[in-house]
């Protein structure tokens, strides 16, 4: 019993180093170009009726390099403003929150453009802080 148990440990200790070997598995081995936070519009009625602030980051393939991709950063930037002001990303159901969906295909899309093809695997938003936390509209 103690040798199928030793056996059994050996078993997960090679699989777990195994999987940490692995730079698909690595968090750190993700490739991506970080985009300076950016203060989206909330637009109800053709108004401005708040802000949130988004920290975004594009996600690369393997096959991108991403030196160069980083250079690229202020226009990755200037797509995602054009976007938000073009089509507002407001979330009608919570004014202190973005449509998510939407502002990741319009980058995505603008993104591709930016980089070239099979550079860009996906766009993650770290984060999205309103500048008014209760938005009424009358």
């Amino acid at each position: 019993m103690k040798f199928a148990l030793a056996l059994a440990g050996l078993f997960a200790a090679a699989a777990s180093s195994a999987d940490a070997a692995d730079p698909k598995q690595e968090e750190g081995s993700v490739q991506y170009v970080a985009i300076s936070p950016v203060a989206i519009p909330v637009i109800v009625n053709g108004k401005v009726v708040n802000y949130v602030f988004v920290n975004v980051r594009l996600d690369l393939t393997g096959r991108a390099d991403a030196t160069k991709l980083r250079e690229r950063e202020p226009y990755f930037r200037d797509a995602l403003v054009r976007a938000a002001h073009r089509t507002p990303f407001t979330n009608p159901a919570d004014l202190t929150k973005i449509d998510e969906a939407r502002m990741k295909a319009a980058l995505m899309r603008d993104a591709t453009a930016i980089a070239g093809p099979n550079a860009i695997r996906g766009v993650t938003i770290t984060s999205q802080v309103p500048k008014t936390m209760r938005v009424s509209v009358r």
